[in-house]
């Protein structure tokens, strides 16, 4: 497993109020950052997936704050039910995006979305009712299909990834760029499985979202 290469920035755990429940995350400020993404993980994993935190910490190292809440509670994510709810994910990310405008700290900042797995799908479908406020979208190995209607309606620049021997998923995600009418690339990761743990694989993720963020959110940030 990759480790991180930095030093997490000003981060601190946050609790997030959505529909009825509280939801944990951890919130990291780079001094002077130019934007923020927030993480949708996917498939029951939550803040502490160490993959997504490591692509947070090069981020980081960029100058991009990150957010990586949990979208269930723990004993919500016990229940497939819950992990496959897509509806239901998309409106926890909204309620987490409306905290984050809210926030002294944050609120100034442009907004992007990083989904893993049916994250993905949750943040395409979130980034389709948010409208032109998010600036950007990336998918790891995500499920975008999964966003179905709402794929015509993304407008946010949407950068899908996924692995080279991740054969099911690269089909999915070719069906779902059909379908995207917002700016878009999807990146093929040579050698890859679904979760990125061959050598190099996880740092060519984190520096293709960082350009994708780089592109696009920090544009938004110098804009007058």
């Amino acid at each position: 497993m990759v480790q991180s290469r930095s030093t997490p920035k000003n981060e601190r755990e946050v609790e997030i109020p959505a529909d009825s429940v509280s939801l944990r995350g951890i919130l990291a400020l780079p001094a002077h950052s130019k934007a923020i993404v927030i993480f949708a993980h996917g498939s029951g994993s939550g803040r502490f997936s160490p993959r997504n935190q490591y692509v947070a910490h090069v981020l980081q190292d960029a100058g991009f704050a990150t957010l990586l809440p949990d979208l269930l509670t723990e004993r919500e994510a016990e229940n497939r039910a819950f992990v496959f709810d897509i509806p239901l994910l998309a409106r926890r990310l909204r309620a987490i995006t409306a905290w984050v405008r809210h926030q002294p700290e944050t609120k100034a900042l442009p907004i992007g979305y990083f989904g893993a797995s049916t994250g993905a799908g949750a943040a395409l479908v979130a980034a389709a009712e948010e409208g032109r406020a998010i600036g950007a979208v990336i998918s790891r190995g995500g499920r975008p299909d999964l966003a179905n209607d709402a794929l015509a309606r993304v407008t946010a620049p949407t950068l899908l990834i996924v692995g080279g021997y991740d054969q099911p998923v690269i089909a999915l995600n070719e069906q779902a760029y059909e379908r995207i009418s917002a700016p878009k690339k999807l990146v093929i990761v040579p050698r890859a499985t679904h979760l990125f743990e061959e050598p190099g694989a996880l740092e060519e993720v984190a520096r293709l979202a960082t350009e994708w963020c780089e592109r696009y959110l920090a544009k938004r940030a110098a804009a007058p």
